[in-house]
């Protein structure tokens, strides 16, 4: 048997289609018959009809009709399908059989014409037989036709060549051949496709009325047949829920058929075939849950029935295509548009179908195991004489038989013999791997890793069957970081074992021995004896002799691998092999430790090696290098001891590089760092441990960092989690869980032996020269040199503090913008023990707010370590926070010369500006003098002479100045008139005299300026006394540039009497002033309201006396009439 005997027909995995053939067509030698077929071809979107088309010749012999019978009653039949049933009505027996004819209706010879057209009609009709074959004919024309009914001579013709072809007229076509040749074809095709239809539906009928002439008891076959054949041509007419519906009748016929060891096979196969139409179909129909359930049902189904146990491995195999196939339709499906879910997915189906051709292995290897003797039996029991079997399922040594009873059982054995011996070839290993194969990627597609390195495990253990161990290691070595990284030890094992057979197997010296030192270590649940044996191999590799044959290796392989060791020991080569440990997991750990995070440069750097074995045997290693990022001193950290390579695991207890298994090895180092690293970071790069030596075969064991392997992580997190209780261990033991690695550490300057002290008075005042006295004094017990200081602000502040901040050592001269924020090694000179000095930093701020300083003290002095001298270059920083406040607050206010509030000022009429300094300062200030300096635009009315000079102010007190100012007339200025400025000179009265003086400029605030029509002052007395007189003169001054009309009146008032005009109107001519006297009599003592002066502007009606009240007076203290007084009253007052 054909190991392709289970991959399913092609004619059934197809789509079916209605077969139709094209016969008249030179396609070869005829260029317009060429074009109508390819319209026919090329192209075939899913929009066209379902046609397969083919050319024939016209006197094409089709398969020819058996007799029909009349009665089944005699009948037994020999099989449920024909092997050749499907291909003759996909590609063998048409539904359609058009004939192309070229024939115009105008054609001359016309008669002649018609008569040979008839002719390969009937020629047609004679190579059919009698089946029920629709023929069509179509006339090549080179005329477009004219629209139907209009042209009377084709009308007539038409009829009369259906009369001669005996077709109906629905049977006969017209194709002109013009540009529009595409559309054309599509409509003929539609034509086509309903005749399609037509027979299909007829042969649907026709298998139909069989049915009627069966009975149950011989006819059991034919009913299947029947069903299928009736589902198989409703797929052809394409009605598919027909098919499906006639599909699942027949499945369920199939396993009504009883069952017998001799027709089990062919049930199955029947089964099969059926199981396969209907999933597809529930695809198609977008029902993949109805898919789903029939496969499941079709598996429980047939999954026991086995058959001849002798070819048990023949159910593996069909059960193992049956997953296949349904894998095949439900990815074909999702290609489609399907969506699939992580747990219902192609790749399980793939996974069962591998899983059933290993059983099918495993089977075959055991009942095909004959002995070498035994022949092929001559002649071939499976050969037929066709070459292919006449019905699916049955064993070509006895076909058609379906009797129960094995008639010739020497026969039957003869070909069980065949069978088996041929499954003997079969590459079982290929089938699993490919299965395997597409069952990764879909896992791998929905994302299911663990399914997928179960599955790849698989794979490598089957290329290791196969012998292609190189594909096997590849596959393996993948898998092996997912199991190690989760900690699944004993599946690690597992493979590592296989591996490490594969590696032998190829002499790979690397991989060989890297597998051994794994499955040597702790996360190898080998036993020790099992252990002991690749620890005794490890050893024989590195003194250059064969390693012993890994267990249960096929013999002939096995053999191959000595002969491979052999050459590999004869070739010399590079005998040292560096594999890096961070990857997988050895038997040996390794973890440095330095003994603190950071050391001063005149301190030995000190750290420990910590190393573990865990194989078997105590074991001696050769040698011990630790490498830093800084290679000068990988010099001092090496330990080596001479040892033969047979001395590996004796003497175990002599030496530092001797191991015992549990215990932990402890090894010291320690150098000087190189003054050039201090503020460095000294850093374990790798730790390589050396196992074997040069003269035989060398292996380095490296360490990335300061330790730790693929399984390090995971087993520090378990001991960080575990409540267990450590047991107590002797004083020279530590427990392994409890040492953390630590690779690094830090080159930090020699602790500095001085003292640096800083004195000033905050808070720092703005823009003022502030002092800060540093003193510095050595404790050291020999001289320093080279003593620099940095001072200032200290770095990293905010920009603009670095802007607005200034420093020098020259108090006597003010900081401008070029002075620098930080003052850098301001050379000092040397100090003796004991020594100090002091230095006089001046810092200038000109914003407030919180500075940072900083004062940086360095020097070299010269020290010893480890017996070495060195140069100590060390450095001492104290920092300082200052706030920075202002000296003092300053308030402007403008004022009428009556002190009252002014919004605005009016032209060319005096006011008042008042200054209010107040000190905000902790310490005493001096305001030296002050300046007011007038804006253009501003006049003074008396002399500007600064009324502060000299005053000390404490804290919280206050100085005001008082100065009378004038705005000449300016027009309208937008924003207001600016005043000017205010300078006041001030420092600290504390400060020394060299100090300069700070000089504050207050810009005052804009006023805004506005003209007045009129303006009135009045003249009177500082008070008055009752009943006496008060004379009052008011001046009028007109400040436009017209004539004023003026209407006066005066209110009089309880506490006055007074004489003078009551009430006037007068005129005023520009710039000109008028005077009105008045004599007011007081009659009460006290603050009396004046008799208040109304005017009213006829020009201006704006100018109200509200604004008058601004400029003249409007109360006026009152005293007591006062007594006689003698004199020598007086002289006793």
């Amino acid at each position: 048997m054909s190991p392709t005997q289970w991959d399913l027909p092609v004619e059934l995995c197809c789509r079916p289609m209605a077969f139709v053939t094209l016969t008249g067509l030179d396609v070869v030698y005829n260029a317009v018959h060429r074009a109508v077929w390819d319209a026919f071809c090329a192209n075939r979107r899913a929009d066209r009809v379902p046609i397969s088309f083919k050319v024939l010749p016209g006197d094409h012999e089709y398969p020819k009709c058996r007799p029909k019978r009349t009665s089944y009653e005699w009948y037994i039949p020999k099989g449920i399908l024909k092997t050749g049933w499907m291909n003759k009505h996909l590609n063998l027996v048409p539904a359609l059989v058009v004939v192309f004819y070229e024939l115009d209706w105008d054609e001359p010879q016309w008669k002649e014409k018609q008569s040979e057209c008839a002719t390969r009609v009937e020629i047609v009709r004679q190579s059919l037989q009698g089946r029920n074959t629709k023929v069509a004919v179509v006339l090549i024309q080179k005329k477009t036709p004219l629209p139907p009914g209009e042209d009377v001579i084709a009308s007539e013709r038409a009829a009369a060549l259906c009369n001669a072809c005996e077709l109906s007229g629905k049977s006969l076509f017209v194709l002109p051949h013009t540009d529009h040749l595409v559309g054309y074809i599509i409509r003929l095709e539609n034509a086509f496709y309903e005749h399609a239809q037509t027979y299909y539906y007829t042969e649907i009928r026709r298998v139909k009325s069989h049915k009627e002439f069966l009975n149950k008891t011989t006819h059991q076959l034919l009913f299947v047949r029947h069903q299928f054949k009736i589902a198989f041509f409703s797929e052809l007419k394409q009605d598919t829920q027909n098919a499906l519906k006639n599909y699942r009748t027949a499945y369920n016929l199939v396993h009504e058929l009883r069952a017998h060891e001799t027709n089990i096979l062919e049930i199955k196969t029947m089964a099969g075939f059926i199981n396969y139409k209907i999933c597809r179909l529930c695809f198609q129909h977008n029902t993949p849950l109805d898919a789903i359930a029939q496969f499941r049902k079709h598996i429980d189904l047939c999954k026991k029935k086995i058959g001849s146990a002798e070819l048990s491995f023949e159910h593996a195999a069909w059960m193992s295509k049956q997953f296949q196939a349904f894998g095949d339709l439900f990815d074909e499906a999702i290609k489609l548009g399907l969506t699939a879910i992580q747990t219902q997915n192609p790749g399980f189906y793939y996974q069962q179908a591998a899983y059933y051709a290993q059983e099918r292995k495993q089977l075959a290897k055991s009942l095909c195991n004959h002995e070498a003797s035994v022949m092929y039996p001559n002649p071939d029991p499976l050969e037929t004489q066709t070459g292919v079997l006449d019905f699916y399922g049955q064993r070509s040594w006895r076909q058609g038989i379906l009797s129960f009873d094995l008639s010739d059982p020497e026969k039957e054995k003869v070909g069980v013999l065949a069978i088996q011996l041929k499954e003997r070839n079969v590459a079982h290993s290929e089938i699993i791997i490919t299965l395997l194969s597409n069952a990764v990627a879909q896992f791998k597609k929905y994302k299911c890793p663990r399914m997928k390195s179960h599955l790849m495990v698989q794979m490598g253990e089957e290329y290791y069957y196969a012998k292609d161990y190189t594909k096997a290691l590849k596959l393996l070595d993948y898998v092996m970081c997912d199991y190690r990284s989760e900690g699944w030890w004993t599946l690690l094992t597992s493979i590592l074992t296989t591996a490490l057979k594969c590696s032998y197997l190829m002499a790979q010296l690397k991989d060989y021995i890297t597998y051994s030192l794994e499955l040597l270590g702790r996360a190898s649940t080998l036993k020790d004896d099992q252990k002991s044996r690749i620890e005794k191999n490890l050893i024989n590799v590195l003194m250059n002799e064969s390693p012993d044959p890994e267990p249960d290796c096929d013999i002939f392989a096995g053999k191959t691998a000595q002969k491979l060791w052999a050459d590999r020991i004869s070739l010399a080569g590079s005998n040292i092999f560096t594999i890096g440990v961070q990857d997988f997991v050895p038997f040996v750990q390794c973890k440095a430790k330095f003994h603190a995070p950071s050391f001063h440069v005149d301190v030995p750097v000190e750290f420990d090696i910590y190393l573990k074995a865990d194989c078997p045997h105590p074991i001696r290693f050769s040698k011990l290098c630790v490498s830093f990022n800084n290679q000068e001193y990988n010099q001092f950290c090496v330990i080596e001891e001479a040892s033969k390579a047979n001395e590996v695991l004796e003497n175990p207890t002599q030496g530092k590089m001797c191991l015992v298994p549990g215990k932990t090895r402890k090894l010291l180092f320690k150098f000087v760092a190189k003054t050039e690293d201090v503020g460095k970071k000294i850093e374990i790069t790798s730790v390589d441990l050396a196992l074997g030596n040069e003269t035989g075969r060398c292996v380095v064991l490296n360490w990335q960092g300061g330790g730790g392997d693929a399984a390090s992580s995971q087993e520090a997190l378990q001991a960080a989690r575990s409540f267990k209780r450590r047991p107590k261990l002797p004083d020279n033991e530590v427990h392994w869980d409890s040492i953390i690695i630590q690779a690094s550490t830090m080159i930090i300057s020699r602790v500095p032996n001085i003292s640096v002290h800083l004195q000033h008075e905050p808070p720092a005042l703005t823009n003022e020269m502030y002092c800060l006295v540093v003193t510095v004094q050595s404790h050291e017990k020999t001289q320093i040199r080279d003593v620099k200081l940095t001072a200032g602000l200290k770095p990293g502040q905010d920009a603009n503090l670095t802007q607005k901040t200034h420093v020098t050592l020259h108090g006597t001269e003010l900081c401008d913008e070029s002075y620098p924020a930080l003052l850098t090694d301001i050379p000092v000179g040397d100090l003796h023990p004991g020594e100090q000095l002091e230095k006089m930093l001046y810092v200038r701020c000109g914003t407030v707010g919180s500075r940072m300083f900083l004062v940086y003290v360095s020097y070299l002095i010269n020290t010893t370590a480890e017996e070495k001298e060195i140069v100590c270059k060390c450095h001492k920083d104290e920092t300082v926070t200052i706030e920075t406040v202002f000296p003092f607050d300053v308030a402007v206010k403008f004022v009428s010369t009556k002190f009252e509030h002014l919004e605005r000022v009016y032209a060319d009429i005096p006011f008042l500006l008042m200054t209010d300094l107040l000190s905000a300062s902790p310490w005493a200030l001096t305001v030296v003098s002050s300046e007011l300096q007038l804006a253009p635009s501003m006049t003074t009315v008396d002399q500007l002479e600064s009324q502060v000079d000299n005053v000390v102010l404490q804290t919280g007190e206050s100085a005001s100045e008082c100065f009378c100012l004038r705005c000449p007339s300016l027009g309208n200025v937008e924003g207001g008139v600016a005043t000017g400025h205010y300078i006041i000179s001030w420092k600290r009265t504390s400060a020394m005299e060299n100090i300069p003086v700070i000089r504050t400029v207050i810009t005052l605030p804009h006023v805004i300026v506005e003209n007045i029509p009129l303006h009135v002052n009045a003249d009177l007395p500082s008070f008055g006394r009752v009943r006496e007189s008060l004379p009052v003169k008011y001046h009028l001054q007109n400040k436009t540039d017209f004539v004023q009309d003026v209407e006066i009146s005066v209110e009089p008032s309880d506490a006055f009497m007074f004489s003078g005009l009551k009430q006037i109107r007068l005129r005023i001519l520009p710039g000109t002033e008028q005077e009105m006297l008045y004599n007011f009599y007081p009659l009460m003592a006290g603050y009396q309201q004046l008799p208040s002066l109304n005017i009213n502007l006829l020009r201006f009606p704006n100018f109200t006396n509200q604004l008058l009240r601004r400029f003249i007076p409007t109360s006026i203290f009152v005293k007591p009439q006062g007594r006689l007084m003698d004199d020598t009253s007086i002289a006793a007052a």
